[in-house]
C-alpha cells in the first residue's frame, strides 16, 4: 500500500509547490493566518512571496494587546515574562507601543529575558523596547494600579489591580487615517515652541492628547504641569490622562534622573473619534458608576477597533466602593466588546467630553482638566 501512494504524494507535493511558487491569491491567503514575526521572515523566500507578505501587511489594522498579572520571578516583572512569548504570536508590526506597570516594578526589574538568543548569557536582561522593531516608538509608565483587558479578546471581562504585579502592552500598527506620535518634555529643558513642534497646538488634525506627568511633585512640578495643560485646555482635542509615579522607556530623552516631566502621545487624522466622561465624588455606586458611564454612548462612537481608558485616583476601586472591580465591570457592562485600560494615579487629567459636531473647551482653563479622588473613562475609536 505504501509503495501505491509514493507517486500520488510525490504529484500532490508537486501540485502545491507550483501553486505556492505562483499563484499570489493563494500564497497571500495562506500567510493572513501567520503571525507577523514569521510573516517577515517568509518574506525574504522569494519575490512573489515578499510582494504577499507586504501586501498582507498592509491589512493588518487592528491593535492588539499583552496583558498579565501575579508574581514576578528572577527574570523580572511579570509583563516581561509573558510579553517575550506573547509578542511572537502577535499579528501586526507594531509602530507604537504603550506600556504600563505598577509602580512596585524597580527600573532594572522592567526586563526580559529572551531564552532564543543562544549566543548570549543565560543572565543575560533586553528592556522592553528590544522586543519590538527599531522603528517602533515605545513609551513605559509605572504607576500605583493598573487596569487591564487579559491578553485574548476584547469580550474578557478587564480587570482592576490595585494590589500585586499587574501590566500590559497596547500595539498599535501603521493605520490608515490615523497618525500616532509620542511626546516627550522635561522640566529643565522645555520650551514653549516644543507643544506646536509636538503637533499639540495649532494642529486641525488632533483628536486626541494621552498624556502623563511624573515627578510633578518636585520643585516647579506644580507650574511646569500647568504651562502643559493652559494650552491644551483651549484645545479642540479630547484631553486625558494622569499623574504617575515615573516612565522607564525611554529613558535616553530624559533630561535627568528623577526629574519632573510629561510623555504622552497625540493620536490625529479624521478616522479618529473620541468621548469622556468624568465619574467624580458623587459617584460612590455600582449604579452611579454605570448611569455616568452609559453617557458615553451619547457620542455614537463605533466600537468595531475601539478602546477604552480608564484612568482613576489611587483613593477610589476596592476602597471606595467597598468591593472591587467596580468600574471596570460598569464600563463591560455598557461596551461588552471594547477593551479597557489604564491606571490608578495621583491625580487625573481629563473632562467630561461627549463630543459633537465642533464643541470647543475655550471657557474651560487647566483647572478643569485636573482632577482628584475622580475617575476620566475615555473611548478612542481608531477608524
Amino acid at each position: 500500500m505504501g509503495d501505491n501512494l509514493g507517486p500520488d504524494v510525490s504529484l500532490q507535493d508537486t501540485k502545491a509547490a507550483y501553486i505556492l511558487s505562483n499563484v499570489a491569491e493563494v500564497v497571500e491567503r495562506v500567510l493572513t493566518f501567520v503571525p507577523t514575526k514569521s510573516l517577515l521572515q517568509i518574506a525574504s523566500v522569494c519575490r512573489l512571496w515578499s510582494n504577499c507578505a507586504r501586501r498582507v501587511l498592509r491589512t493588518q489594522q487592528q491593535l492588539a494587546w499583552v496583558s498579565a498579572c501575579g508574581p514576578s520571578d528572577r527574570h523580572g516583572h511579570v509583563l516581561c515574562k509573558v510579553l517575550a512569548e506573547e509578542v511572537e504570536k502577535v499579528f501586526l508590526l507594531p509602530k507604537t507601543v504603550i506600556a504600563m506597570v505598577d509602580c512596585e516594578a524597580r527600573n532594572e526589574d522592567v526586563h526580559c529575558y529572551r531564552r532564543n538568543r543562544a549566543k548570549r548569557s543565560r543572565h543575560s536582561q533586553d528592556t522592553v523596547e528590544d522586543l519590538f522593531p527599531r522603528n517602533c516608538d515605545v513609551m513605559g509608565i509605572a504607576a500605583p494600579g493598573i487596569v487591564l483587558t487579559p491578553t485574548g479578546s476584547s469580550c474578557r471581562p478587564p480587570e482592576e489591580h490595585q494590589e500585586g504585579e499587574a501590566g500590559f502592552a497596547l500595539m498599535f500598527p501603521s493605520m490608515e487615517g490615523v497618525d500616532i506620535k509620542p511626546f516627550h518634555f522635561c522640566l529643565n529643558t522645555f520650551l514653549p515652541t516644543d507643544l506646536k513642534e509636538a503637533g499639540l497646538v495649532d494642529n486641525p488634525e488632533l483628536r486626541v492628547v494621552l498624556i502623563f506627568f511624573y515627578e510633578t511633585y518636585r520643585s516647579r512640578g506644580v507650574q511646569f504641569l500647568n504651562q502643559i495643560l493652559v494650552p491644551l485646555a483651549k484645545s479642540t482635542a479630547l484631553i486625558t490622562g494622569g499623574l504617575v509615579e515615573k516612565v522607564f522607556v525611554p529613558t535616553r530623552y530624559c533630561c535627568s534622573k528623577g526629574g519632573c516631566g510629561v510623555m504622552g502621545l497625540t493620536l490625529s487624522g479624521p478616522k479618529v473619534q473620541a468621548a469622556s466622561v468624568l465619574l467624580d465624588q458623587d459617584v460612590v455606586s455600582p449604579k452611579t458608576a454605570e448611569a455616568t458611564i452609559r453617557r458615553l454612548k451619547a457620542a455614537k462612537i463605533p466600537e468595531k477597533n475601539t478602546l477604552g481608558f480608564m484612568f482613576a485616583c489611587v483613593g477610589r476601586g476596592q476602597n471606595y466602593y467597598n468591593q472591587s472591580n467596580v468600574e471596570a465591570d460598569a464600563f463591560r457592562k455598557v461596551f461588552p466588546d471594547v477593551p479597557l485600560f489604564g491606571l490608578f494615579g495621583n491625580g487625573e487629567i481629563g473632562c467630561d467630553r461627549i463630543v459633537k459636531n465642533d464643541y470647543k473647551l475655550f471657557e474651560t482653563d487647566s483647572n478643569s482638566l485636573q482632577h482628584e479622588y475622580t475617575t476620566v473613562m475615555t473611548l478612542v475609536h481608531l477608524g
